[in-house]
This record gives structure tokens, sequence and C-alpha cells, in this order.
């Protein structure tokens, strides 16, 4: 779980600002919709970040917003932005953290990571087990890898398949 500890609202230049945003920070005045709009980027977040799937954002001491993760992407100067959805009462990581004290102390860094028992996925081979902070758990990256080649036949047969098949992105 990413968490962001946000500083008093202050105001941005939209012609500046990558999100053409002009403010950010929290104010206690703000809706839900505000303070997501404000805060949902531009973050420097670390590869770690690409694998979570909520975002805590705290000021004074208080989380303040919870945010489930569609996607991160990419603004300029190699910083991200949060495509999701502010998460409300009745959602269990709402409930757990909205209201209370952040799940990490005050650090210099804005931006923390935690291990939330909330934050979790099934694997991403397919076996049915919890994981945290990944796709999948330790070698069943490769157990996927193995069990998709073994469909297609040897590794080298495997090869031949992805080089026939695949097509380079274009940049757009």
């Amino acid at each position: 779980m990413i968490h962001i500890t946000l500083g008093a609202k202050r105001p941005v230049d939209p012609q500046e600002d990558q999100l053409g945003r002009d403010h950010v920070g929290w104010d206690p005045d703000m809706s839900d919709e505000a303070l997501f709009r404000a805060n949902r980027g531009c973050w420097v977040l670390g590869e770690r970040a690409e694998k979570e799937q909520y975002v805590l954002l705290s000021s004074e001491g208080k989380v303040r917003m919870a945010i489930e993760i569609d996607k991160l992407v990419p603004v300029a100067g190699g910083r991200k932005a949060v495509e999701g959805r502010f998460l409300t009462a009745g959602d269990p990581v709402y409930d757990a953290y909205v209201g209370g004290t952040p799940p990490v102390g005050p650090t210099r860094n804005p931006i923390n990571y935690y291990d939330s028992p909330h934050d979790t996925r099934l694997c991403g081979c397919g076996c049915g087990e919890q994981v945290a902070g990944g796709w999948f758990l330790s070698g069943h990256d490769q157990k996927a890898l193995h069990a998709r080649v073994a469909k297609i036949g040897t590794v080298r047969e495997f090869l031949d398949w992805f080089d026939a098949t695949y097509v380079e992105p274009t940049a757009e």
C-alpha cells in the first residue's frame, strides 16, 4: 500500500502543472472529489508502486482518503499520477484507515510503502494463494511461465511462436 503525506492546500499554476491543477494539498473544507483531483499526482513513485493496489492520503496526523488504483500513468519528469477511485465508508480499506492514525510514522519522504493485510491479491500463477506487495509468491512467476511454455511445446518452439506472433508496440 502506498502512503502519501500531504501538506496544507496551496496554489499551483495550472499552466505549469502537469495535470492542469490550480491547487494541491489538503484542506478540511475540500470534498472527496476535490481532494482526489488535487492529489492524485504528480508523484515520484518507485518500482514497488506498480505492484500496489491502494493509496492512502494523510494530513495533520490522520488518514484523509483511501484510493483504489486502476493504474499509474506517467507524467513529465519521471513522475506518475494515480488513475482510480476514492473509496467510501463500507469499503474495508476505507473503514480500516480513513479517519485514523496513518499506518506509518512521520518521515522526511512524503511517500512510504506499507504492507497491509488489505492489500493482497491472488498469486498470478493461478495457484489460489494470497500474495502481498507483488504479483507472485516466490518462484511462482517461473511456475506460471513454464506452464505457458509447455502449452506451446519446447522452449525452442515457444521462442519460434513468440517471434512469429509478437508485434512491437509503436510509440503514440
